[in-house]
């Protein structure tokens, strides 16, 4: 009993499913993020999940829906800071802290950068769908907010989807290239001082090509 809530066998039963399906989303993201939709098997994933085969197969009927789920839930979690991206908020603090923000993603979730590189790389077979719908929408309306801070003059102006380009590239390089970042400087994002120093570097990149710096 939780505050007085007696855990039924359903509700059990239920949150007993959330957490073997997370748990089998976030095998799936190990595996996937390194040897690709199709070098991974279900068996390796039920492995590292701690599942059956059969188990997993209960929660995502193939390896495709696997896979497609795992990219959909990387997407949401990349995507989340740029929704924060707010035109009644100053243009200065809002940048800095979304490129904060994405400094984070790439220390915390760097295997979710991978993953998403690997995929586009490869033409994006799977989620297509989802990068010309959901993801465009989302651009293409904070492309809109930064537009109307160029036409205010609060920033100088360029292209705002290639602002936005921008911003992914460098931060998601301490990701998707990390062994090239550590091999050159000895040093990676788990170092506090470095993780630092990436993020205001790239503040002062960005922000002085706006006149905000």
């Amino acid at each position: 009993m939780a505050d007085g809530v007696v855990a039924t066998p359903a509700r059990r039963r239920r949150r007993d499913g959330a957490v073997r399906r997370g748990a089998v989303l976030d095998a799936g993201l190990a595996i996937f993020s390194t040897l690709g939709l199709h070098g991974a098997s279900l068996d390796q994933i039920a492995e590292r999940a701690g599942l059956s085969k059969t188990n997993l197969l209960y929660y995502f009927p193939s390896k495709d829906a696997l896979y497609l789920a795992v990219l959909r839930r990387v997407l949401d979690v990349w995507l989340d800071p740029l929704q924060a991206l707010d035109a009644r908020n100053e243009p200065a603090d809002a940048l800095r802290a979304y490129i904060r923000m994405k400094v984070m993603l790439s220390r915390d979730a760097p295997q979710a950068s991978r993953l998403f590189c690997l995929e586009i790389i490869q033409g994006a077979p799977l989620l297509r769908a989802e990068l010309e719908g959901p993801l465009r929408a989302l651009v293409d309306a904070k492309a809109a907010v930064l537009s109307g801070w160029m036409a205010q003059g609060r920033i100088a102006p360029h292209d705002p989807h290639h602002l936005i380009f921008s911003i992914w590239a460098i931060t998601q390089h301490y990701a998707d290239f990390a062994t090239q970042v550590d091999a050159i400087t000895g040093r990676d994002l788990s170092d506090p001082d470095f993780f630092e120093t990436t993020v205001a570097s790239t503040q002062r990149l960005i922000l002085a090509s706006l006149g905000l710096a």
